[in-house]
């Protein structure tokens, strides 16, 4: 009966929500949005004008000029016929002048299932405005245009909402978690200011993302292993940005699927290697799980290994030419490696033990473009030492689901080790992938009370990592107000939730925050400084015109340290927990004992 009206509960609220949700993001819809929103109208034209073949490949445009007044603009596949024919008429009419582009900046670099849901859209695109499903070197905006986008990244959410909901249904079954709690995390997730300003503002589709890895782990907290794997290899193939946290379900499905307990009658058989008994190993589930991952990755990449493009598109997913940092450097370790770079030449210059002209040897870190570029003093990074960087970040986090399996709990811990830890080290990380780390810790922050600290500190950093996303004025108001509004909800509701009422942790108290130690909330008072340097006083100095990129340095600087330390918070949590409980159990069973003992005395 509980579990009943607990269920009862959570569809009262789940749908106002719902439409609380809808009504914020239309207000969003006459908002700013940034080159992505080309970007995927490109992907709409691309995947509609273009057959299946021609998808992840260069599209150049003919423009032959016939006199001063007449222009055509044909959308050819250059190829030797086409050289040919193009050659001919230019004999033919030697005044036709020909010049030839193409739009690199908005090829095709999603997995294949995301193509194939650009196609989708483009079929109902072109009923809206047919302009909008033509490839283009010029931008197209058209309110048609603007309202069908904004509209699709609206009705797509709503698998982030449902995701939520089953969610909720499962986590309100637990005795320790109130209708409450389910409540405050269907707020985090479905109302996370990132993905607000991400998706409805800059514009990005990772809402529905979310909401199939929601519903994946929701899978695997209820048991349905298969079902859980089914979503994730769904989710690669939408977006493989998602192959960060791809080794947490590996070794956690190998480890608590693949090897059961061994059956009575095998008891006594025992071989462990690396923790485990090897007699506990099922082929069969392997089996079962490789068959769902390769139906899933042969149904995307299928057609594509047919006609032998796989390394065309394989080129697309895995650019390692676009350099260490994007232009706006993400909030990670390689921001400090690079301001510590950009320090020691400045410094090094000044006091003459570098020429003065060190700092234009070589291509800039700070010049706001995306490309290769060097370090000025410290080696320069390849990709091979991130790779190398992040695999050491995570191996202790699946070493501990490995050797302390600890059910869904851990799994959730060694996923948002993983990536973290991508995150820090990785090769050519967005600021945005910040949010594969804060949205499933919010999973954990409204049932334990170390990982709700580190929630609040890092959703608090990360967030306003993102604050440069949007630049333009006009959106400052909203940016602010937003985050305002979020960042004081988290931190009241697990202040209720963790806190209770207890005046210690009053939030009314201006030099303290509740949960997170005194420290930790100068820090965060620190954000509240940078932001106002950054947005009122930078543009207005000299600085704004000798260093046009300071601003942005010092966000990715500061925050960084607040994610990095974050970071090494979850880490001792997470190693730290299981002894913890060992302990803890190890008591309780002494004191059972010892009571025990003492009622065969008497």
């Amino acid at each position: 009966m509980a579990a009943i009206s607990r269920a009862t509960g959570i569809d009262d609220w789940w749908k106002s929500l719902l439409v609380f949700s809808v009504l914020l993001k239309s207000l969003l819809i006459p908002a700013y949005h940034s080159s992505d929103f080309e970007v995927h109208r490109n992907w709409l034209a691309i995947t509609n004008s273009l057959p299946l073949s021609r998808w992840y490949y260069e599209v150049w445009y003919v423009h032959a000029t016939l006199d001063s007044h007449t222009n055509i603009v044909v959308i050819v596949e250059i190829k030797t016929i086409a050289r040919i024919i193009i050659i001919t008429i230019a004999v033919i009419m030697p005044t036709m002048t020909f010049y030839k582009n193409k739009t690199s900046e908005w090829t095709l670099d999603y997995p294949p299932l995301f193509a194939w849901f650009e196609y989708l859209l483009s079929q109902v695109a072109a009923l809206v405005d047919p302009r909008m499903v033509i490839i283009s070197k010029l931008p197209y905006t058209s309110l048609p245009t603007v309202l069908f986008q904004r509209g699709s990244v609206m009705f797509t959410d709503l698998l982030l909402a449902y995701a939520v909901k089953e969610y909720c249904s499962y986590l309100a079954k637990k005795s320790s978690v109130t209708v409450r709690n389910c409540l405050i995390l269907a707020i985090l997730i479905i109302f996370n200011f990132g993905l607000l300003i991400v998706d409805h503002i800059h514009f990005q589709y990772n809402g529905f993302l979310f909401g199939i890895l929601l519903l994946s782990i929701t899978k695997l907290s209820q048991g349905c292993a298969l079902e859980g794997s089914f979503w994730f290899a769904v989710l690669l193939n939408f977006k493989h940005i998602f192959l960060y946290i791809a080794p947490a379900y590996f070794i956690f499905l190998l480890r608590s699927y693949c090897f059961q307990p061994s059956a009575a009658e095998k008891k006594e058989k025992q071989l462990r290697i690396f923790g485990v008994n090897i007699w506990d190993f099922s082929p069969l589930k392997l089996m079962r799980l490789g068959i769902i991952v390769v139906f899933v990755f042969g149904l995307s990449f299928g057609p594509f290994i047919a006609m032998g493009q796989l390394p065309q598109v394989l080129s697309r997913l895995f650019p390692f030419k676009r350099g260490l940092c994007h232009a706006y450097w993400a909030p990670n370790f390689w921001a400090l490696y690079n301001a510590l770079d950009k320090a020691i030449a400045i410094f090094g210059s000044k006091a003459g033990i570098l020429p003065k002209d060190a700092m234009k040897s070589k291509a800039s870190m700070t010049g706001g473009l995306v490309g290769q570029s060097e370090h000025l003093i410290l080696p320069s990074v390849p990709p091979v030492v991130t790779m190398i960087l992040t695999l050491f970040s995570v191996m202790p986090a699946l070493w501990h689901v490995w050797f302390r399996p600890s059910g869904i709990t851990g799994f959730l811990r060694c996923l948002v080790l993983c990536a973290f830890g991508s995150f820090l080290f990785g090769w050519h990380v967005h600021e945005k992938a910040i949010l594969m780390v804060i949205v499933p810790l919010s999973l954990m922050a409204v049932v334990e009370r170390r990982p709700a600290r580190v929630f609040l500190l890092l959703s608090t950093t990360g967030h306003l990592s993102l604050f440069p996303l949007l630049f333009q004025s006009q959106e400052t108001p909203i940016k602010v107000f937003l985050m305002l509004m979020f960042t004081i909800f988290s931190f009241y509701s697990l202040c209720l939730v963790h806190c209770g009422e207890s005046s210690e942790t009053s939030i009314s108290d201006l030099f303290k925050l509740p949960i997170v130690e005194w420290y930790e909330a100068c820090y965060l008072y620190g954000l509240v400084v940078l932001e106002l340097y950054c947005s009122a006083i930078h543009p207005f100095t000299v600085l704004a015109v000798k260093l046009p990129f300071l601003s942005l340095m010092l966000t990715s600087v500061y925050c960084a340290v607040g994610v990095i330390w974050a970071w090494i918070l979850f880490y001792v949590d997470t190693l730290t927990s299981s002894l913890i409980n060992r302990a803890a159990v190890s008591t309780i069973r002494e004191t059972v004992v010892g009571k025990q003992s003492a009622k065969k005395k008497h």
